[in-house]
């Protein structure tokens, strides 16, 4: 799996006393990449820079907060929507693909949803439709029913880590959390993912709260009727995290236009795990919807 990158441009755009940064490299078609702008520059290929202008972004749970104490209101899935707004203004994007892999896919389909005229096409990433307590469940029963047993030995000893790590680097426990969930979330089963983490930082109110309760509720079926931008969904057979892609079967009806692709040898991440096969779907779904774009 490749990971590393160039940097041509970075910086940070202050809202409301929050300094999101942002990572901007490439060429070609503009796209934006909600999430970490140190995490997700690791996690798509050179071969991608080649065709895509790519602004890789942070949201407010990826930054220090200013001194103060903030309502969970501050970071709302609309307040999170508004910022991804300002950042478009900022990098002065007018029309471009949205992308966002795990829980940035809802932002990346809800910004689409409110601000259609500035969507070319929208790309999800290793996503189930939530995060409730349904989907977690099927996640389980998933693992438990097609996990191999190398895979859930090697979990069964990461969770005796996990709770003392936790206990003693609570401000940590999403990076903890993701780090031991490995062979849940990586096809290779003791892939070790802390490089991608290294330097990345983690608002534990904005994750306790986005995670934990705006994911648990929400319904992405709503405003489906009046998002007519394509849609890529990229999924991997091996995704015990978020649970099996037949969770999205009664959701894909919903949706005008989308494709959905499955990757044999992956989890959580396709785009890194089977970067080669990812890319060449991605690009030619691509170059379908500019064709059918061209008057």
């Amino acid at each position: 799996m490749e990971t590393t990158r160039t940097r041509s441009k970075a910086g940070h755009i202050d809202i409301a006393g929050f300094q999101l940064g942002f990572v901007s490299e490439g060429q070609g078609d503009p796209a934006l990449v909600i999430g970490s702008s140190v995490y997700y520059p690791r996690t798509f290929s050179p071969q991608l820079r080649q065709h895509f202008h790519f602004h890789f972004v942070d949201h407010k749970g990826f930054v220090p907060p200013p001194s103060g104490n903030f309502a969970n209101s501050t970071f709302s899935l609309d307040a999170i929507i508004a910022d991804i707004e300002a950042q478009r203004k900022f990098l002065n994007l007018n029309r471009f693909t949205i992308m966002g892999h795990s829980g940035h896919a809802f932002m990346a389909l809800e910004y689409a949803k409110k601000y259609p005229q500035h969507i070319q096409a929208v790309v999800l990433l290793g996503v189930s439709p939530n995060y409730s307590p349904s989907s977690h469940e099927a996640g389980q029963k998933y693992f438990d029913d097609f996990a191999s047993l190398e895979r859930k030995e090697a979990l069964a000893e990461n969770l005796k880590h996990l709770g003392p790590e936790i206990a003693a680097n609570p401000e940590k426990r999403f990076v903890t959390y993701c780090l031991r969930m490995g062979p849940k979330s990586w096809y290779e089963i003791n892939f070790d993912a802390t490089e991608l983490w290294r330097g990345v930082y983690t608002n534990m109110q904005v994750f306790d709260y986005v995670w934990g309760e705006v994911f648990r509720d929400i319904d992405i079926t709503q405003g489906l009727d009046k998002l007519n931008a394509p849609v890529f969904l990229g999924l991997g057979r091996y995704d015990f995290l978020t649970g099996p892609p037949s969770l999205w079967d009664k959701v894909l009806p919903y949706f005008k236009n989308i494709e959905c692709k499955i990757y044999e040898k992956s989890s959580h991440t396709p785009q890194l795990e089977e970067s080669h096969l990812f890319d060449q779907d991605l690009l030619a779904w691509f170059q379908r919807v500019k064709t059918a774009s061209t008057p």
